[in-house]
């Protein structure tokens, strides 16, 4: 299957998802709907640049850590040296008037170069209204590439930092976050005391990260509820699959995000499942930030045997598909999937599919509705890095996921009492689901 993606004159870094759109930072970011390249997709394919003759693009079919992927030798418009190329020159000059206007007249001098380039890199990327194409600075762009990673220092918890006000969308289980009773939807109004209004998020986000052992202190908005919680903050280590047996012999396995060792992680737990001969199993995707585009399509093949399990759609209106990969374990197995306003990117890719392929009924409520692509890039000099959205994604019926989200068959709320109770009446919901198609 050939893959638009590659067609870019970039050098592409593979970081985890989300930044500007959930951020996938150190207080773990849900979103990692990160742009991965599909290995099976193509090797080498000539540039279609026309100034760049004899050149070619080499894809590292299996990736697991932050590399170069795309290599572009001599890209016309992006110049390293940052002399401005002869045909932006005229577009640019009011960009440089500017430039020399602010060193020549500024009042507070020498003005700082470093935030003023990335201030316009910031400025650029948000004149696109794209929430999720973001400039990221060295630091964020290195938390960034953590999560997915496997572990960082922080309080474990996925958010989203678009809005006014950071907004919790889950926190990890077991983590800080967790253990200080922070919710789903929760919003941070304040950090250590001070008030969080009109604070970019990413901004929001450094306050609340710091050496595990530290504490922070977060004013959180609950429904009309305000109050402080503090929190020490831990060495997170992201989780990925939980699975057991339940009562009536049903098999349960629950996906936290979507990195490097998921699938791996994810078919040892069905093998393990499956040999105790279930009668049916339960896939919680529930407050699943998502993560790396190709592992989607690896977990949703898991339970599904063939056919097409996605399309990207591209801006000149292009569509490519990807289809199930033959030999997942759990494709005939009776099956229900759990999800929430938690679920997002690539863990509504495999919903979104199940759905669509009548695989398996969805139980909870709306998912997040995050359906875009997106490709980080990384700048040259460890000068930070870029997340563009590239395309969009549909599930094989074609259906539109961003700001809609997905509509499960059954719609279980979880109330606030439900939460301080321990009780699951979703997951009950899906017992009993599960326990009809059986019959």
């Amino acid at each position: 299957m050939e893959n638009k993606g590659l067609k870019s004159c970039l050098i592409v870094g593979i970081g985890i998802l989300l930044i500007a759109g959930v951020f996938s930072a150190g207080v773990g970011t849900g979103y990692f709907a990160q742009r991965l390249l599909n290995p099976a997709a193509i090797v080498s394919e000539p540039s279609e640049c026309p100034p760049c003759p004899e050149q070619s693009f080499t894809l590292v079919p299996e990736l697991e850590s932050t590399e170069e992927v795309l290599q572009c030798p001599e890209c016309p418009y992006i110049d390293p040296s940052g002399s401005t190329p002869e045909e932006y020159q005229e577009l640019f000059a009011p960009f440089w008037e500017s430039w020399d206007i602010v060193h020549q007249e500024y009042v507070d001098q020498p003005v700082d170069d470093l935030a003023l380039m990335r201030g316009a890199i910031e400025g650029m990327l948000s004149a696109l209204g794209d929430r999720h194409t973001s400039y990221m600075n060295p630091d964020e762009f290195e938390q960034a590439n953590e999560s997915l990673e496997g572990e960082y220092e922080g309080i474990g918890a996925w958010v989203d930092i678009t809005g006014d006000f950071v907004q919790i969308i889950s926190p990890m289980k077991g983590s800080p976050a967790d253990e200080a009773g922070l919710q789903p939807n929760d919003i941070v109004v304040g950090v250590d005391g001070e008030d969080m209004a009109g604070v970019p998020g990413d901004l929001v986000l450094q306050r609340i990260l710091g050496p595990a052992g530290t504490d922070v202190t977060l004013t959180i908005e609950r429904e009309s509820e305000i109050f402080n919680v503090t929190i020490t903050r831990g060495n997170i280590v992201v989780p990925t699959v939980d699975y057991e047996i339940l009562e009536d012999n049903i098999a349960y396995v629950a996906l936290y995000t979507y990195g490097d060792n998921t699938t791996e992680q994810l078919r040892e737990a069905l093998a393990e499942l499956l040999d105790q001969n279930p009668d049916g199993l339960i896939l919680d995707l529930r407050d699943n930030g998502g993560g790396y585009l190709n592992t989607a399509i690896q977990v949703v093949s898991e339970f599904i045997g063939e056919g097409v399990v996605m399309y990207e759609q591209y801006g000149d209106g292009e569509t490519y598909s990807y289809e199930a990969i033959p030999g997942g374990l759990a494709t005939q197995i009776p099956l229900v999937v759990l999800v929430n306003g938690g679920t997002a990117s690539a863990a509504e890719i495999t919903a979104g599919a199940i759905q669509d392929l009548e695989r398996a009924p969805l139980v909870g409520t709306t998912t997040y509705g995050k359906g875009s692509v997106q490709t980080w890039i990384a700048l040259e000099d460890s000068a930070g890095g870029v997340r563009v959205t590239i395309a969009r994604w549909l599930t094989p019926e074609g259906r539109q996921i961003s700001e809609q989200g997905l509509e499960p068959e059954y719609i279980v709320e979880m109330t606030q009492e439900d939460y301080e109770q321990g009780l699951d009446p979703q997951l009950e919901k899906a017992i009993e689901v599960l326990k009809e198609i059986i019959q």
